[in-house]
């Protein structure tokens, strides 16, 4: 099944449980735009929501690059006044809009800037053997100050800076990224795809309430004290496993799955 949108496009494999969101405007190297904002925001809340949906994969189209950020070429369309701009990251990145269902990400070609709002907030980064990572922004004359934050969570402090200092003048090739941390598997470009589907699937097959709940418990100790941290994390285990263990019975015995709350309230 696919969804129709300008700038994205949006599949639904019911039989895999993976819905795959494809970045669409390999003509401007899928820099994206505020159209492509608002549809890949739709598109998280689209597969939330979705209870044929238990994973996704984002990728990009054409041969040249994953996605070279922000369309500079394009006024993005801020408000008039500076305190209500927005920062495209809020839409683009999954963990922004609450969508807690495991995220495989895609990288071939070029990758800068802006599109590590993609992978930063995935669960699990692939690339390709030629893709390439740079942060060009300073090479532009312009501070990098966001995507750096979500950067240094996957690969730590000092390879972040090396990465916003040195701007173009550095590329982090797929060997290094895997080196670093920024992926964790480098596969030939013609089988990318195919094996970004295949964890996603595998994924896809466990429990929901058990992928979906991991997904938060992690990606929300980040944000806490270690303390702090596991005590919220035994709450969600209280939560998710007679959920996720019952999901996981009716798999077996051929039931339909029980519904995955996609915000259990702690009271």
């Amino acid at each position: 099944m696919s969804t129709e949108f300008e700038t994205i496009l949006l599949e639904i494999d019911p039989v895999d449980r993976v819905a795959t969101i494809t970045l669409n405007r390999p003509d401007r190297l899928n820099a994206f735009d505020r159209t492509m904002c608002e549809e890949v925001e739709r598109a998280w809340h689209t597969v939330k929501l979705d209870d044929k949906v238990n994973a996704v994969v984002v990728r990009a189209a054409g041969d040249r690059a994953f996605s070279a950020g922000l369309d500079i070429k394009k006024p993005y369309g801020q408000p008039a006044s500076v305190w209500h701009h927005d920062d495209p990251g809020e839409a683009l990145s999954p963990k922004w809009q609450k969508m807690w269902k495991p995220v495989i990400c895609a990288v071939h070609g070029l990758c800068t800037a802006g599109a590590f709002y993609f992978v930063n907030e995935a669960d699990i980064v692939i690339c390709s053997t030629e893709a390439t990572f740079f942060d060009s922004h300073v090479s532009a004359g312009l501070v990098s100050a966001l995507e750096p934050v979500g950067l240094m969570r996957r690969v730590g402090l000092g390879d972040t800076l090396r990465m916003a200092l040195m701007g173009n003048d550095e590329r982090v090739g797929a060997e290094t990224a895997l080196r670093i941390g920024l992926v964790t598997e480098v596969v030939e470009r013609d089988r990318l795809w195919a094996r970004a589907h295949e964890i996603a699937a595998t994924v896809a097959a466990k429990p929901p309430a058990a992928t979906q709940g991991t997904v938060k418990a992690i990606w929300e100790s980040l944000d806490k004290p270690y303390r702090a941290a596991l005590d919220q994390g035994l709450i969600y285990t209280r939560l998710g496993n007679p959920i996720g263990t019952a999901q996981l019975a009716d798999e077996r015995n051929g039931a339909a799955p029980q519904r995955v709350p996609t915000e259990p309230r702690i009271r």
